[in-house]
């Protein structure tokens, strides 16, 4: 898709009126100045000098002052005094007489200096300034590009963004498919009497490639693009936002078939409530965008498309029947999505040909589509670093880890008790994971310090897709975030800050157990808690009385304990196994989950 901008239409009247002004001001202040001849001011004592030395040509005597000029033509000018002989003094020095030595320009010389020419130069530095503001503008020539949309406006190209370079959302691209045949063939759907919904909404998580699907939608169906921003469309003055959506509407219509899409919409579609005052901008914006979309039909070949990640912020009259009519989910990839996205990225680079992107992808577990995009770019520069010209397999693993965690703190140099805590803190992690059951495999225990902040980690890999968790897969978890802090307990009767994220991790989980899943035996299927944002970190509340909320702290206390004491028994009856394989980790620093299990497994 190639970007393009609308012709000009009208000059900027306001620059005429503020050359007016200035020409104005030219004629009262400067122009008397710069027509002025030079008259030096000099004292009577000098001018008597000057009588006697005949060097006076011409002198006016005035009611205030007298103005001289000499033989050079020179102009002079002094104080009148009282000198009943300055006449004939002058008259023997054989001075002329003049009535006006001071030249003045003729009416017609006056009038074009002071106003044919100011006028005819702005005229053409106006010419040559408006040309050139209004290719910067690129709109009608609004004052400051004020209710102007400045939506950018791409046409069709071959290079344009098509379904095949948007991979891991194929129901997503399922559901937009149906736009782009309609807008190759509106007559197949006019028959029947069925019509394109007139707004599509695309939700889903940052980073899923919403803005992506709508540009391939475009360049599927070779029509022009118009995208704008929904935060673009607020101003500071109040009606501003309006004129943009009008102006954006009657671009659209001029160019259907078209696509336009507003990217986060939520910054102008929030939930109206009803609170009165203040600037009321965000509002009235939202107001004509209503209007807007009841104002053209479906079959005129103008489809909004939006995209959010807190719908559930939306007001209710922007999200019903007749406005936004279709909402489709972009959500994460899956493992295959994950796959054949790694895949699409990783032909922009150079890569070697024994590269399982399987694996990959499976290590890559929640990730979205940017930073599956972000691991392969790290790849490639790490590929870089070390002097090679194609990404490995290597790099593509430690590039997830450098999203997941940073890169290696190589100045960061721990003690040696530090180090051996943080090697038995991992293992511990490890050891209670592989000793149970329902657990993830063991795929890399490092002790590397990371910008992060971690000094050390340890990466589980899922085989396969993962969408449903028993409640003893999830106390399992629980007690594999334990396991860190069980390992200190049992090796060194002592605890130290490292357990940090682990004793959040295990609450976050035991509390979402009990308050949201319905695993607890005391409050049954009740929903004790409401989630919000589910797109962007699915922040809870809970909605229940003090009483109540009391209860859940006591169960979450109890559950978290009881898989902490199970962590503790499962490494005190594997204390062997658990020195070895931390002894080993505390060597090598980084091992992967093959040497583990071969450890874990040895008689």
């Amino acid at each position: 898709m190639n970007e393009v901008k609308e012709p000009n239409k009208k000059p900027l009247l306001y620059y005429y009126f503020l050359a007016l002004l200035v020409i104005f001001l030219f004629n009262f202040l400067v122009f008397p100045q710069m027509v002025a001849p030079r008259v030096r001011e000099i004292d009577y004592g000098t001018f008597m000098t000057m009588t006697e030395d005949h060097k006076i040509d011409q002198v006016q005597l005035e009611s205030n002052q007298i103005v001289f000029s000499d033989k050079d033509g020179n102009l002079y000018k002094t104080g009148l005094m009282d000198d009943p002989n300055l006449v004939e003094r002058l008259h023997d020095a054989n001075v002329t007489f003049a009535s006006q030595i001071v030249q003045q320009l003729s009416p017609f010389a006056n009038f074009l200096l002071s106003w044919v020419l100011p006028i005819a130069i702005f005229y053409f530095l106006g010419r040559m300034l408006n040309r050139r503001m209004m290719k910067n503008l690129g709109g009608d020539g609004m004052m400051f590009n004020m209710g102007k949309s400045n939506a950018k406006v791409y046409v069709p190209s071959e290079t344009g963004i098509k379904f095949a370079d948007v991979a891991g959302e194929e129901e997503a691209k399922e559901n937009l498919q149906e736009i782009v045949n309609y807008l190759h063939d509106p007559t197949k759907y006019q028959k029947i009497g069925a019509k394109m919904p007139k707004g599509v909404l695309l939700v889903g998580p940052p980073g899923t490639g919403k803005t992506m699907l709508a540009k391939a939608v475009a360049g599927e169906a070779g029509v022009p693009f118009f995208s704008i921003s929904g935060s673009e469309f607020v101003e500071m003055f109040v009606g501003m936002g309006a004129s943009k959506v009008r102006d954006l509407f009657r671009q659209a219509k001029e160019k259907a078939p078209c696509i336009v899409f507003i990217d986060e919409i939520d910054a102008i579609g929030k939930k109206r409530d009803g609170n009165f005052g203040g600037n009321d901008e965000r509002e009235q914006t939202l107001n004509q965008l209503l209007t807007e979309m009841d104002g053209f039909e479906g079959t005129n070949g103008v489809i909004i498309l939006a995209a959010t990640n807190r719908p559930e912020s939306l007001d209710p009259a922007l999200t019903r029947p007749g406005r936004f009519d279709r909402r489709v989910p972009v959500e994460l990839p899956d493992l295959q999505g994950r796959e054949s996205i790694l895949k699409v990225h990783a032909k922009k680079i150079k890569t070697e040909a024994n590269i399982d992107y399987g694996k990959i992808a499976r290590m890559a577990s929640g990730a979205s589509g940017a930073e599956l995009a972000n691991i392969v770019n790290e790849a490639a520069l790490r590929a870089i670093r070390d002097g090679r010209d194609a990404a490995s397999q290597a790099d593509l693993e430690e590039s997830i880890e450098v999203v997941i965690a940073g890169y290696q703190k190589k100045n960061a140099i721990l003690t040696d008790a530090e180090k051996k805590v943080v090697a038995f803190h991992e293992v511990g992690h490890a050891l209670v994971a592989a000793l149970q059951n329902h657990s993830a495999p063991v795929q890399k225990i490092t002790i590397i310090p990371r910008t992060s902040g971690a000094l050390g980690y340890t990466m589980q890999v899922d085989e396969g897709n993962h969408y449903l968790y028993t409640k003893e897969e999830m106390e399992n978890k629980i007690a594999t975030f334990t396991g860190g802090r069980a390992a200190e307990e049992v090796v060194f009767g002592s605890v130290t800050t490292g357990a940090s994220n682990d004793i959040e991790q295990a609450t976050k989980m035991a509390r979402a157990m009990i308050s949201r899943y319905g695993m607890s035996d005391n409050f049954d299927m009740v929903a004790l808690e409401t989630v919000t944002n589910q797109y962007l970190g699915g922040d809870a509340s809970l909605a229940c009385s003090a009483d109540t909320q009391t209860e859940i702290d006591k169960e979450v206390v109890a559950l978290v304990k009881k898989q902490h004491e199970k962590a503790v028994e499962l490494l005190k009856a594997n204390r062997a196994k658990l020195d070895e394989i931390a002894q080993y980790l505390y060597q090598k620093e980084t091992i992967t989950g093959e040497e583990f299990m071969e450890i874990l497994n040895r008689k």
